[in-house]
């Protein structure tokens, strides 16, 4: 019943956000210079010379739209030596599998990281943990946030199987 209601709230709560975001700095500033009625107050709106031009190059641009998925880690340490472990790790995965992404990753914990794939589903994280598991014995599947461009220009992995979907580029399965 709960997962019911949110699912309702959701869109209304979209609707209420884009009408927020859809006033403008110039609105804005003229529904404060108009009297109120009840006491005739009324605001004075004064801003920094370069206050407006913020704003406006700030309202072009939006943040990079961001998709959850997951990835493969195969490798994470914080030895001394962890970054030419990593890179060395990396390497080996890339000759092994040079039509799947890998990334490297450094966490300030300090922990390097090395995980793989683009996969929109576990199901996906699962079919490429186990194509990957017998070269390298140590990866598990780790939840990420991942560019949403990723997955329009490149594929992730590539099944040999008739489970091939023919909509994907290069009839990538993951």
């Amino acid at each position: 019943m709960k997962r019911k209601f949110w699912i309702a709230l959701l869109p209304l709560c979209g609707c209420f956000c884009v009408e927020a975001g859809a006033q403008s700095l110039s609105a804005l500033k003229s529904e404060l210079s108009t009297p109120d009625p009840s006491y005739g107050s009324r605001v004075e709106v004064e801003e920094h010379d370069g206050a407006a031009s913020a704003v406006r190059s700030m309202e072009g641009r939006r943040a990079p739209e961001k998709v959850r998925g997951y990835r493969v880690r195969i490798y994470f340490d914080n030895v001394q030596h962890a970054r030419s472990q990593a890179e060395s790790v990396m390497a080996r995965f890339r000759e092994i599998y040079p039509d799947i992404p890998a990334y490297m990753d450094y966490d300030n914990i300090p922990y390097f990281k090395v995980t793989v794939g683009n996969c929109l589903t576990m199901e996906e994280a699962i079919i490429l943990w186990g194509k990957i598991r017998d070269a390298f014995d140590r990866a598990f599947i780790v939840p990420e946030s991942m560019p949403l461009e990723l997955f329009g220009q490149q594929p992730v992995a590539r099944t040999d199987g008739p489970e091939a979907r023919p909509d994907t580029p290069n009839g990538s399965g993951l």
